[in-house]
């Protein structure tokens, strides 16, 4: 545990509001989203970027290892301490002075410590989002450390597309604060140093300030639950893009187990399937416009009916059922499934990233061989098919003897990353970046000069003991 000293000189820079120390206050600190649990030696909540700088200074000057913490909702056990507790997390969840919106520039400038709803929330009375559509209700800066993309990646993108500028502190003896916080979205004057910073979980140093790119409220949508004809899942995708273009803003695969475990999990959900069965698998398809609705303009749930209606007529057509509803309705049961998995039994999860015409064919051949070669795994897998991106989420019964073999995760996670880099050369990461529950996989399929360069970074800008994550 750290020294009392240092508890006092921390608490003299950051005031008695920026140090917790009492176990029972810490403990929310140290328990992840998802299984992980650690131990702080204390907590520190800096209330500004001066207040970063100095407390960073102070432990990267007296060899306290810092991890960086945000809304502490990621999944692979990035932003929570180990169990020894020699590790300080530095948390973001004071730092929620500054917004500073700019209308003409379509964009704001935010303290890290922000939640997404927070933010949104004051953005909606100017009819602007930031665009990023999660389950999760996360912090700002870990958003950019991590580089979440969501449902709606197809349309806007992901965190890096959106972000403008950074403030960063660097965890070197000076706390070295960076202002990249540029409102421009064109500057090709050198190296980009805002991208070292986005995606790599807070290794090369601490975001504190944001500037971010905001999409205007779309004022109209549709949705549709469609059921793909037998393996047309990509030639529905590729029918729908050619015909509705940036109309379309989703396109998520749900499949029959991950429905029904939000059923199960969520009996309020309306289930629309004919006689409450389940198909096999469901695409849910958003359109959007960000204007209101024009006099003499086809409605959207009309543009959206007779798109399907032109696929429904093509030869081989890919589209088995369509059901056209309200998006809240639509959506609920998409935001449901994550928590309706969780609660069938221990949760193993991945999130994998592949070429969009792979999605398929890796799911099929996993829940062709899981049978096999690990019996009583359930498949639930769902995800943004648009873009490429798959939850494989596997779950065991609680009271499966599997559980009791201490190799039994391990196995299953070398051989999934193994079918998915190696077989169908995907992204063992795609959106949930890299934490002490991945480490071993980026140790093993990273090429060694990139990992070489990495340490280089790392030395470079934070050579202080920062963060869970060893890139080098």
């Amino acid at each position: 545990m750290i020294d009392e000293h240092h508890i006092d000189a921390l608490t003299k820079l950051l005031g008695d509001k920026g140090v917790v120390t009492r176990p029972e206050d810490m403990e929310a600190y140290g328990i992840g989203a998802r299984y992980d649990r650690g131990r702080a030696a204390a907590v520190l909540r800096p209330a500004t970027t001066a207040e970063v700088s100095a407390a960073v200074s102070y432990c990267v000057r007296n060899g306290i290892p810092l991890i960086p913490q945000s809304g502490n909702t990621g999944l692979v056990s990035g932003s929570t301490p180990d169990s020894s507790g020699d590790e300080v997390v530095l948390s973001l969840d004071r730092l929620t002075r500054q917004f500073a919106l700019d209308l003409d520039n379509r964009s704001v400038r935010v303290d890290a410590g922000f939640r997404l709803s927070d933010l949104n929330r004051r953005l909606e009375e100017h009819d602007l989002f930031f665009p990023i559509d999660l389950g999760a209700d996360p912090r700002i800066g870990g958003m950019v450390a991590t580089n979440t993309g969501g449902s709606r990646f197809l349309k806007y993108g992901d965190v890096r597309r959106n972000t403008l500028g950074l403030k960063v502190v660097l965890a070197d003896e000076a706390g070295t604060v960076l202002d990249l916080d540029s409102d421009l979205r064109k500057n090709n004057t050198g190296v980009d140093w805002k991208q070292i910073f986005i995606g790599t979980s807070g290794a090369f140093g601490i975001v504190t300030e944001c500037v971010l790119n905001l999409e205007r409220v779309p004022k109209q949508s549709a949705t549709a639950f469609l059921v793909p004809a037998s393996g047309a899942v990509l030639p529905l995708l590729k029918a729908m893009e050619e015909r509705l273009g940036a109309y379309l803003s989703a396109f998520e695969g749900m499949s029959k187990n991950a429905v029904a475990a939000a059923f199960a999990h969520v009996p309020s959900l309306k289930n629309p399937f004919q006689g409450g069965n389940i198909p096999d698998y469901v695409i849910l398809a958003e359109v959007s416009r960000t204007w209101d609705p024009r006099e003499g303009e086809e409605p959207l749930d009309a543009v959206l009916e007779n798109v399907l209606a032109e696929i429904w007529e093509l030869e081989g057509a890919p589209l088995a059922d369509a059901l056209v509803g309200p998006p809240h309705e639509i959506w609920a049961l998409r935001h449901a499934l994550s928590e309706g998995v969780k609660h069938l039994g221990k949760l193993i999860a991945f999130d994998l990233s592949f070429r969009r015409g792979d999605i398929m064919p890796f799911c099929d051949h996993m829940k062709a061989e899981m049978p096999e070669k690990f019996p009583g795994v359930t498949v639930c897998d769902f995800g943004h098919i648009g873009d490429g991106g798959v939850h494989f989420n596997l779950v065991v019964a609680k009271d499966s003897p599997l559980l009791a073999d201490p190799t039994f995760e391990q196995r299953l996670r070398e051989w999934v990353f193994a079918v998915a880099v190696e077989q169908y050369h995907g992204s063992f990461s795609a959106e949930h970046a890299i934490g002490r529950r991945n480490q071993a996989y980026y140790d093993f399929y990273t090429p060694e000069k990139l990992k070489e360069m990495a340490a280089g970074l790392k030395m470079l800008t934070s050579p202080g003991k920062l963060g869970s994550v060893r890139f080098g």
